[in-house]
């Protein structure tokens, strides 16, 4: 039995109802879905040149399809964390309150 393996989807998302683009898949691979969500804030913080209004990370096994994630399910930060937070990140989009 293979270990599971987690990877990390950079999507590019509007502000509309249209669907997130990924954009690209980081190559570091991820033991747990908890160290790939620990490491998104960072990787997001390098993601500058996504010519996206909202740049989101999600985390998904090796194996599993990419979910559909809309530019509206993205959770934006109250508007006094825009200025202390720079991207914005969702997870996997399964659990409410961890987007």
């Amino acid at each position: 039995m293979e270990p599971l393996l987690y990877v990390m989807a950079i999507l590019g998302c509007g502000e509309s109802d249209a669907a997130c683009r990924e954009v690209q898949v980081v190559e570091t691979r991820y033991a747990s879905e908890a160290a790939c969500l620990a490491a998104t804030e960072a990787e997001l913080m390098r993601r500058d040149d996504v010519d996206f209004p909202s740049v989101v990370a999600q985390c998904r096994r090796v194996d599993a399809e990419p979910q559909l994630l809309r530019g509206s399910d993205v959770m934006m930060p109250e508007p006094e964390l825009q200025r202390a937070r720079p991207p914005r990140f969702a997870d996997r989009g399964d659990r409410p309150g961890r987007r």
